[in-house]
C-alpha cells in the first residue's frame, strides 16, 4: 500500500512542472499569433497548473493514515480536489466565452500562424502522453484526483486538436471571424467537461456503491467461502477514494461457538480482499434466532 501511495504522490508532483511547461508553450503560441482560440487554449492550461498544485497537496493529505479524528482515513479529500478542479474548469470557460464574444466584433488577422500552431501542437502531444499516464495510474490505484486531472487534460487535448483544425481553416480561407467562433465552441466543450468532473466527484462524496460487476464478485466470494453459516444479507458497499468499504450481516446457528463464527469471518474477509484488494470489510454476526422474521437468507441472495 505504501508503494502505491508513493507512486500516486510522485505522479501528482511531476504534474506541476509539466503543467507550467505546457501552459508556457500555449501562451507563447497565443503571443505569436494573437489568436483568441489559442488564448482560450492557454487559459484552460492555467487551470491545469492550479489543479496540479491542488491535486498534489490533496493527495498527500488523502494518503495520511487514519487517526482519532478520522478513523476511516482521509480518502474523501481527493473528491474535494476533483470537485474544485471542475469548478475551476467552468470558471476558465466563462472567461474564454467573454473574450471570444468581445473578439466577434473585431476579429483580427493571425500573425505567424504556422509557428504558433506548431508550438501549440507540441504542447498538445505532451498533454496527450501525460493524460494517458494519469488515467492509467488513477484507474489502477483508484485515485479520483488523478483521474479527474487526467480526464480534464485529455479534454484539453481534444480542445487543442479542434483549435488547430479550426485555425488551419482560418489561414486557408482568410475568414478571421472563425477564430472567435472557434473559441466559443471550445468554451462550451470545456463547460461540459467541467460538469462531468463535478458530477462524478459529487457521486463519490455521496458514498456511491461499487460497480455492479464488483458487487457480483463480492457476492460470489461470500457464497463460496461462507460454509458453516446459514446465510448473509444486507450487503452495503461504498467508495472513498482509493478505499472500498464492504459490510454485511452473517447469520450463524444460535449455538455456534464464537471462535467458529470468527473463523468464517476471517475466511470471508480474505476472499473479499482477493476480489477487491485493499477493501475494508466489516461483518456483523447474528444468531439465527435474531434473523428478521426468522427467515433464512441464502448466501446467493446477498444484498437483496
Amino acid at each position: 500500500m505504501a508503494r502505491t501511495d508513493n507512486l500516486v504522490q510522485r505522479i501528482a508532483f511531476w504534474g506541476i512542472p509539466l503543467a507550467f511547461g505546457v501552459m508556457g508553450l500555449k501562451l507563447v503560441a497565443w503571443w505569436l499569433t494573437g489568436s483568441v482560440a489559442l488564448l482560450s487554449d492557454g487559459l484552460e492550461s492555467t487551470v491545469n497548473v492550479i489543479a496540479a498544485f491542488i491535486a498534489y497537496f490533496v493527495i498527500r493529505y488523502a494518503h495520511k493514515p487514519a487517526d482519532d479524528d478520522h478513523p476511516y482515513g482521509h480518502h474523501k479529500a481527493e473528491y474535494l480536489s476533483a470537485v474544485l478542479e471542475g469548478v475551476l474548469i467552468v470558471v476558465a470557460a466563462l472567461v474564454i466565452l467573454n473574450e471570444a464574444v468581445r473578439a466577434l466584433w473585431d476579429p483580427q488577422v493571425l500573425d505567424a500562424p504556422v509557428l504558433g500552431l506548431a508550438i501549440n501542437a507540441v504542447a498538445g502531444v505532451i498533454n496527450f502522453i501525460w493524460a494517458g499516464l494519469l488515467v492509467r495510474v488513477g484507474t489502477a490505484h483508484r485515485s479520483p484526483a488523478l483521474l479527474a486531472d487526467g480526464h480534464h487534460i485529455m479534454s484539453d487535448v481534444v480542445t487543442s486538436v479542434g483549435v488547430l483544425i479550426g485555425l488551419i481553416l482560418v489561414v486557408i480561407t482568410g475568414y478571421a471571424v472563425l477564430d472567435p467562433l472557434l473559441a466559443i465552441l471550445v468554451a462550451l466543450n470545456i463547460i461540459w467537461q467541467g460538469w462531468k468532473v463535478i458530477s462524478h466527484s459529487v457521486s463519490g462524496l455521496m458514498d456511491k456503491a461499487v460497480e455492479a460487476h464488483e458487487e457480483m464478485a463480492i457476492k460470489a466470494a461470500i457464497a463460496t467461502h461462507s460454509a458453516g453459516s446459514l446465510g448473509a444479507h444486507y450487503l452495503r458497499t461504498r467508495r472513498a477514494g482509493a478505499a472500498t468499504f464492504v459490510s454485511f450481516d452473517l447469520v450463524v446457528p444460535a449455538d455456534m461457538p464464537v471462535g467458529a463464527a470468527h473463523e468464517i469471518c476471517d475466511r470471508l474477509e480474505i476472499a473479499i480482499h482477493e476480489v477487491l484488494p485493499g477493501s475494508r470489510v466489516t461483518i456483523h454476526v447474528e444468531p439465527e434466532s435474531e434473523e428478521a422474521h426468522g427467515v433464512r437468507v441464502n448466501v446467493e441472495e446477498t444484498g437483496q
